[in-house]
């Protein structure tokens, strides 16, 4: 049940085209007919041979001239007919393809990261490459060839029984072997080929993580492993994948065999017949023509049914992806924000994953609009958290967040992620330009627009001494640039979405001291009039900022500006303290030493 409800599922992708399939099935009908009478006819046309010798040397009879007539002028029809479907099955497979890798593209873009954070994306890729290919295979090699085998056969079966019931009923006990054999087959090894395909996977994950890390693995001379890892994998795929194929080939023997039994028995059958007078000789040649023109659309009926179920897994996969819901639904009626200035209120916001520890824990506070608040703490303390719930990658799982009073949840998604601009502290660069890669948040932005942003982002004179400045491609996520590099990139690319809200996340951990400072001005103008959430570990980044939160295991331990949070001594003042020893208690001076000096000695 399982195999045909994924390829129903297929099926209903076609959507409108399934109109077109209608006319398919028609066509396909006539072409059914047209063979289904074929062998009638060379039947017909034996029968006539015994009259031949009656006649003068070279004529024909008269009777053979209306039946070739017909025969021929069903058969040009059948051609065309064949051509017209195999044309429209073409334009129907491809079409599709392309719309069914642009329907799964695009709803996982829309999945939020904790999704992408769990699911491998040598996963996705492959099974979307796989999968819209064996789409391509399933509606192609349906609706070009086993749609008309698959109606001959309907036709074939009822139309023989009345016929002549005795010479069909070897064409019965024929297609119920078959039957009983091929669905024997799909049961037994469904698992074993799930299996396969699951190992599949892992090898298309594991070789796109050794490629993607190349650096590693040629640094840590891991080549001669990550080959003998993918080799195990490839070990555990053919351990599950060769039982199935060996149940296929023993399918495909039992078929055969059976073929030729089934055509001996038509012998036997209509030679008894015959000498009892109850079958004529043109009723042998039909039922003889019958059973290779069965025996060939089961055996193409296997073959195809046998690709089909290789192919199921990853079809099945797309479809359990496609089925994935977001973790962060949409409102019906969700509104858009509107404004430039915005505030953002946490009211006593909690959060837990799905499967782990509370993350955070009662945390209240707002940042006007206009401000800039910085968070601080340890690794793990929940101030990435906290920006994720803020864009809404999560829901909180107690309390809410607001903007300018608006519950989050009543927003729209892409309203919310419009209006907020991130620096990340991994920038993330495509394989593109860099004014493409810069074009990710405002793809209507001028040339003059992007060098603005770069300037204020020190990015404008190392990008000009590149080979083809802006046009230059950075490489699978810009490893061309340097760490430095990439972050001034990442701050530029912010820059020109113009957000409202703009959330720094170690936005200048990867600069030098010197441009940090020059990129830290531009910063500080940047933030004028937008509300901006700074993450930093190095705390001389968040001198400037109106207020501080110290997070501390998921709760907010401390809150104030920078001078009052060292003024109390407390988890803030110690974060200080080890980072800034210097700021803290300043080297004395010259003059103050010598003083000490002889005070000491006095």
């Amino acid at each position: 049940m399982r195999f045909f409800h994924v390829y129903g599922r297929a099926l209903g992708l076609l959507g409108h085209d399934l109109r077109l399939a209608t006319l398919l099935c028609f066509m396909n009908l006539m072409i059914a007919s047209i063979q289904f009478l074929e062998p009638i006819f060379f039947g017909q046309v034996i029968e006539i041979f015994p009259t031949v010798s009656q006649m003068a040397s070279g004529v024909i009879p008269p009777q053979m001239f209306p039946l070739l007539t017909v025969w021929a002028s069903l058969s040009a029809v059948g051609i065309g007919l064949s051509f017209a479907s195999s044309f429209i099955a073409e334009r129907i497979a491809h079409r599709n393809r392309l719309k069914a890798m642009s329907l799964y593209h695009n709803h996982v873009l829309t999945l939020p990261l904790p999704f992408h954070q769990a699911t491998h994306s040598g996963h996705l890729m492959r099974t979307m490459m796989a999968a819209t290919d064996a789409l391509l295979f399933s509606w192609l090699a349906f609706f070009r060839d086993q749609l008309a085998s698959t109606l001959s056969i309907a036709v074939l079966m009822p139309l023989t029984l009345l016929l002549n019931w005795q010479l069909a009923l070897c064409l019965v006990a024929l297609m119920v072997v078959f039957t009983v054999i091929t669905a024997a087959v799909i049961y037994q090894t469904e698992a074993g080929q799930r299996r396969a395909e699951d190992y599949n996977l892992k090898m298309a994950g594991t070789a796109q993580d050794a490629i993607a890390n190349i650096a590693v693995v040629q640094s840590f001379t891991s080549v001669a492993q990550e080959r003998r890892l993918l080799a195990n994998m490839a070990r555990a795929v053919m351990a599950y994948q060769f039982p199935v194929l060996k149940c296929w080939a023993v399918v495909n023997m039992l078929s055969r065999s059976a073929a030729t039994l089934t055509v001996l028995g038509i012998l036997v059958c209509g030679t008894w017949l015959y000498a009892h007078g109850q079958a004529r000789v043109a009723d042998i040649v039909s039922f003889m023509g019958f059973a290779t023109l069965l025996i060939g659309h089961l055996q193409s009926t296997v073959q195809f049914i046998s690709a089909l179920f290789l192919r199921q897994p990853v079809i099945r996969d797309y479809f359990e992806i496609l089925d994935t819901d977001s973790s962060v639904p949409e409102a019906k009626l969700a509104k858009p924000l509107i404004g430039r200035q915005y505030s953002v209120v946490f009211d006593h916001v909690s959060f837990a994953y799905p499967v782990g520890r509370t993350v955070l824990s009662n945390v209240s506070f707002e940042a006007k609009a206009g401000s800039s608040i910085a968070l601080v703490g340890h690794t793990g303390a929940g101030k990435t958290t906290a920006m994720s719930l803020l864009q809404r990658h999560w829901d909180p799982t107690g309390g809410r967040i607001l903007i300018n009073g608006e519950d989050l949840r009543h927003v729209s998604l892409a309203s919310v992620r419009k209006h907020i601009g991130t620096v990340f502290q991994d920038s993330m660069l495509f394989n593109r330009s860099v004014a493409d890669n810069l074009r990710i948040a405002n793809p209507d932005a001028s040339m003059a627009d992007i060098e603005r942003v770069c300037r204020m982002a020190e990015a404008h004179e190392f990008i000009v001494h590149m080979p083809r400045g802006y046009d230059t491609v950075l490489g699978e996520r810009g490893t061309t640039l340097s760490g430095g590099q990439k972050q001034r990139l990442a701050i530029a690319r912010a820059l020109l979405k113009d957000p409202p809200i703009l959330i720094l996340d170690e936005a200048t951990s990867a600069l030098d001291a010197a441009t940090e400072t020059r990129v830290g001005r531009a910063l500080s103008a940047v933030m004028e009039g937008r509300t901006t959430f700074i993450i930093a570990h190095r705390l001389s980044t968040i001198r400037s900022a109106d207020e501080i939160l110290v997070f501390y295991e998921g709760t907010m331990a401390e809150r104030g500006s920078f001078d009052e949070l060292v003024g109390q001594g407390g988890r803030f003042a110690a974060l200080v303290q080890a980072q800034l020893p210097v700021e803290l208690h300043p080297l004395p001076s010259r003059e103050d030493q010598r003083i000490q000096a002889a005070v000491t000695t006095t």
